[in-house]
């Protein structure tokens, strides 16, 4: 069995679908990544809280 490993770097946001969810790896400020498995509705109430931002 392989050593899990963290990630080390920033990166760019990702977002991938895996079998029953959506995974998103969002750089954080200091280093690192927040990961985040959401399903359909959280991503959907995620979208529509985020259309609801002023710019």
């Amino acid at each position: 069995m392989a050593a899990m490993k963290p990630r080390t770097g920033d990166g760019p946001l990702e977002v991938e679908r895996e079998a029953r969810s959506i995974v998103l790896r969002i750089p954080v400020d200091g280093g690192g990544r927040l990961v985040l498995e959401m399903n359909d509705e959280e991503i959907s109430a995620l979208r529509e809280a985020l259309e609801g931002v002023e710019r």
